[in-house]
């Protein structure tokens, strides 16, 4: 059963019209799952336009209603290595605009790299190879598909792709990769980030799609509907809390099926979400 608390400190930051309610509690909504391609043929998608004649993309969709269930107060119950996510509170930031590429790599890719550095035991190195902004007017809104960002095969060729002379070394020891997610307009009322606990989600259900750049090809997974399946967010993420997706662990193997998902109690007029989310390569 789902809850709400009212915020007035949301309707003073965003000043609109009528109180904002920060949605509380689990949640019943639809999430877009991974469908094989009818014709049995390796699943694809195209970054650019694609080739005259080939569509964008060759696999179909699944939409399932589902349970949401909300971690806020009980964010201890998720270990990074079991479940493939963790919440961190209480992290401040020196950039507070994130509109210029610069400020970003120059002031808060630091903080992301001594982030994970203290949060993770025996990590002696971080690399981070991008980031995604995504707010309703930009050119990147959220992903409303259930997806993993990197498979085995893909995180490893990132390490030898950013790394160069280094990586075959560095993938004899443990690698991560993990993405650090957090809001830029907290807290969240609009378009929550959903992620599945990893213990959940049988490898069978994890598929790996062609993600085809014009200069090369990457691979992302597609995650198929399981009953089994356990759905979480964090209600009302503020900016100074972050989500840890671990996409692929050559130790451990947890890994996190992830999605935007539309919250049904959200209102028409309440503002939506700005986010940033930043891919790194974490190493022992």
């Amino acid at each position: 059963m789902s809850t709400t608390v009212t915020e007035t400190k949301t309707q003073q930051k965003f000043g609109v019209a009528s109180d904002v309610v920060v949605p509380r509690g689990d949640v019943q909504s639809k999430l877009v799952f991974f469908k094989s391609p009818a014709d049995g043929s390796a699943p694809y998608n195209y970054i650019e336009d694609p080739p005259a004649g080939e569509p964008k993309y060759n696999y179909g969709e699944h939409t399932q209603e589902i349970t949401i269930h909300d971690i806020r107060g009980r964010e201890s119950d998720f270990d990074l290595n079991v479940a493939g996510f963790r919440a961190i509170s209480g992290i401040t930031s020196e950039e507070k605009d994130f509109v210029d590429d610069n400020a970003i790599t120059s002031t808060y890719y630091p903080e992301v790299k001594q982030l994970l550095l203290d949060q993770l035991p025996g990590a002696h190195r971080v690399f981070i190879f991008d980031h995604t902004i995504r707010r309703p007017t930009g050119k990147r809104g959220p992903v409303n598909r259930a997806h993993i960002d990197q498979t085995a095969r893909s995180a490893a060729d990132r390490v030898r792709r950013h790394l160069g002379d280094e990586a075959d070394e560095l993938l004899k020891g443990r690698v991560r990769l993990i993405n650090v997610w957090r809001p830029l307009n907290g807290p969240i009322v609009a378009s929550p980030l959903a992620y599945a606990d990893s213990r959940t989600v049988p490898d069978d259900d994890v598929v790996g799609v062609q993600h085809r750049y014009p200069t090369w090809t990457g691979e992302t997974a597609g995650v198929k509907y399981n009953e089994r399946g356990q759905w979480h967010y964090w209600s009302g993420m503020t900016n100074d809390e972050r989500i840890l997706l671990q996409c692929w662990d050559s130790k451990d193997g947890a890994r996190t099926p992830h999605s935007a998902f539309v919250d049904p109690r959200t209102k028409e007029d309440w503002p939506g979400r700005e986010s940033i989310e930043v891919r790194t390569l974490v190493f022992g």
